[in-house]
């Protein structure tokens, strides 16, 4: 049994202009579509045709309608006392733990650590160092910054760009503190004159700069409008403060010509034939660090910093950008060249699997899996032209996704159905498993159902229009940029280039997320379904996701560079659970160390090709995982990941495969398609 996460997991489209501004390009756009159908209809499976800066991707326009239409209740109220009224809750975000619950938790807006605090806000550049199973860098209290604050709330929802308001015990704000991911300051302005307490053995370094040591750390801090006696400033208001940790081998008056403060995040992408390139703006910034995934550039000469990520390199300018392989879902294995013994294999298992009478779960997470494990065998039938098989599993398949997609299917019952949670802003499913009422891995469970209805869609084209009234929703859950009635991309961290899986992220360590191959099949359902209701914003989104977040798994999970001297120590190939502050050999649910692959590998669907690389590496992680025996849980999907190493190795796994015990397969796997897989592969 797959487990969980995260309980106490060439278009350019720039979605960091303002909702104001995206929700009248929503009208815009369906007027547009409404005089020129075509070009709102793209072609599945071709490149994305162009969308202008500012592009809206499921918007009111188009899900408003749908929300109306569908049953509305909130199954589990969100407790979001540091959230400013207005603002949509920002579950999923790296820094979510700022908002929910009872007091803050730590946030990571890397290279930083960050808190507020009782009377302001603290940071640190975390220290980073390794054991066997952890590579930690969680959140160093290094600078405490105190405002005179009584409360704090958050008054931004960027994915990116951060602010939170201090407010005095008669809720008057004094100033406003701004992170962000990648930008190397901490900035503090004042609303109103205010005197803010400042460590101790400040050193002036000349125009308004001073430095200081903290937990042995080297920092500066720039004063704008604000005069410091002893370690208090007194701060006019509109003026700021300005801290950055000074990198190693570098002074401080580098980047304190650099400490331009951003407003807000630009996310911009294209997706070309070969590539994506993602373009992330910081306007009135003039310094950002890259992690790793990201590259270097000309400028990125400032020096660096370590993270549980690797070396994070601090460039000049207001925007970073980089390219990644463009990853393509896939719909369907290509069975056509797999030989005749091959074939017979496949159609044996295909009439016992079919013959079966399997249950559908009506939670959101078992439920989607058997959704897709149903598609799969369908999928299958379809290739190997065994029509009345297919039929058999169409009609199940359908019966299951028609029930799921009722609109007002919650009126009725009280699982197997979905409901709009107008507090909350987006789908829950019920019934919830795994926290999905609190918004915990809506992506895993709902990639299952986009993928499963595509697969279905192209077996049966007809069913577009029935399905899509609930999986459009579905989709805008996890996909939606500049909707009023769903957070934009509610998993997805472009800076990061992969999701968060916790809802509300009660933990000190930040966000985190295990199952990353759960989410490339989130996106890979996503752009299929996208491709099935020719939705061509919508496929050019999903596409991006979908190549960032493969890119991370391997990047970050499956076959991370350790070489760093940071990371001497760790014991292992892979990591398993991704924090923003640490990095685990470790599952939620399974100390095994198949499970702690496996989890990175399932469901291994068509597209799940992107796992391919070095030979000797997935060797290397299988050994480890298996320890000789593949007779075991999770053993179906390393057999899959195996056979990526080359042709021995996919024919090891074929014989495997055929005598792995049916007690061993997963629940969202079957003989048939496992056999099927490892066939289609072309090595």
């Amino acid at each position: 049994m797959s487990a969980r996460h995260s309980r106490p997991l060439s278009v350019p489209a720039f979605a960091g202009v303002t909702r104001d501004f995206r929700r009248r390009a929503a009208a815009i756009l369906l007027a547009l579509c409404a005089l020129l159908l075509a070009g709102c209809t793209g072609v599945p499976g071709a490149p994305p045709a162009s969308s202008p800066a500012g592009a809206v991707v499921l918007g009111d326009a188009q899900v408003k309608g749908l929300v109306d239409g569908m049953t509305q209740r909130t199954p589990k109220a969100l407790s979001a006392p540091r959230l400013a009224d207005g603002l949509t809750p920002p579950t999923n975000r790296w820094y979510s733990g700022l908002v929910f619950g009872d007091k803050p938790q730590p946030v990571f807006p890397l290279p930083l650590s960050f808190a507020l605090t009782d009377d302001g806000f603290a940071f640190g550049l975390p220290t980073v160092k390794a054991g066997a199973d952890t590579i930690a860098g969680g959140y160093s209290a290094d600078v405490p910054v105190s405002v005179g604050a009584a409360s704090s709330v958050v008054t931004s929802d960027d994915p990116i760009v951060v602010t939170a308001a201090q407010k005095d015990a008669s809720g008057a704000e004094s100033g406003r503190v701004t992170i962000a991911e990648g930008w190397p300051f901490v900035a503090w302005t004042a609303t109103r004159a205010t005197d803010v307490q400042l460590p101790d053995g400040l050193s002036d370094a000349g125009s308004g700069v001073f430095t200081f040591t903290a937990a042995g750390k080297p920092y500066a801090v720039k004063l704008v409008n604000a005069q410091l006696s002893g370690s208090k400033a007194a701060v006019a208001a509109g003026g700021s403060l300005v801290f950055w940790a000074v990198p190693a081998d570098h002074q401080a008056d580098e980047l304190a010509g650099l400490a331009g403060v951003p407003t807000a995040s630009k996310v911009g992408y294209q997706v070309g034939d070969q590539q994506v390139t993602t373009t992330l703006g910081y306007p009135g910034a003039q310094a950002v660090a890259r992690l790793p995934h990201q590259g270097t550039a000309e400028g990125c000469d400032l020096g660096s910093y370590a993270s549980v990520y690797g070396t994070m390199s601090v460039c000049r300018g207001s925007e970073i950008s980089w390219e990644t392989a463009r990853q393509q879902p896939k719909a369907s294995l290509d069975l056509g060249p797999v030989p005749a013994d091959g074939r017979a294999a496949v159609t044996e298992a295909l009439t016992a699997d079919a013959a079966a009478k399997p249950e559908f779960p009506q939670d959101t997470y078992f439920g989607g899996k058997a959704l897709q494990r149903q598609a799969m065998l369908l999928m299958v039938a379809d290739q190997l032209g065994q029509k009345d098989q297919a039929d058999e599993l169409a009609k199940s398949l359908d019966e299951q996704l028609t029930a799921w997609t009722q609109p007002q299917g919650c009126t009725e019952r009280d699982a197997g159905c979905f409901v709009y949670d107008a507090k909350g802003k987006g789908l829950v499913g019920l019934t919830p498993s795994f926290g999905s009422d609190e918004y915990n891995d809506h992506h895993f469970h709902y990639g299952y159902f986009l993928y499963a209805a595509a697969v279905m869609a192209k077996h049966d084209p007809s069913v577009v229009e029935r399905y899509a009234p609930v999986m459009n929703l579905l989709a805008a859950d996890i996909g939606s940029s500049g909707s009023s009635l769903f957070p934009d991309r509610r998993d997805f961290d472009p800076y990061a280039g992969h999701s968060w899986a916790s809802g509300t992220s009660p933990f000190a360590d930040g966000n985190n997320q295990e199952s990353v191959a759960e989410a490339v099949n989130a996106y890979a359902g996503l752009g299929l379904w996208a491709r099935a209701t020719g939705d061509a914003a919508l496929q050019a989104e999903a596409d991006w996701m979908l190549s960032l977040e493969a890119a991370s798994s391997t990047a970050y999970w499956t076959n991370p560079d350790l070489s760093q001297p940071e990371f001497a120590g760790y014991g292992h190939k892979i990591v398993v659970l991704n924090w923003g502050g640490k990095r685990d050999y470790a599952t939620w649910f399974s100390a095994a160390s198949a499970a702690k692959l496996g989890i990175l590998l399932l469901p291994m669907s068509p597209s799940s090709t992107y796992l391919a690389g070095d030979p000797e590496r997935i060797r290397a992680n299988v050994a480890e995982a298996v320890q000789g025996n593949v007779d075991q849980k999770f053993g179906d999907y390393i057999l899959m990941y195996s056979a990526l190493a080359g042709t021995q190795d996919r024919d090891q796994a074929i014989a495997a495969a055929k005598r792995l015990p049916a007690s061993d397969l997963d629940d969202g796997m079957s003989r048939t398609y496992l056999l099927a897989w490892l066939y289609s592969l072309r090595n």
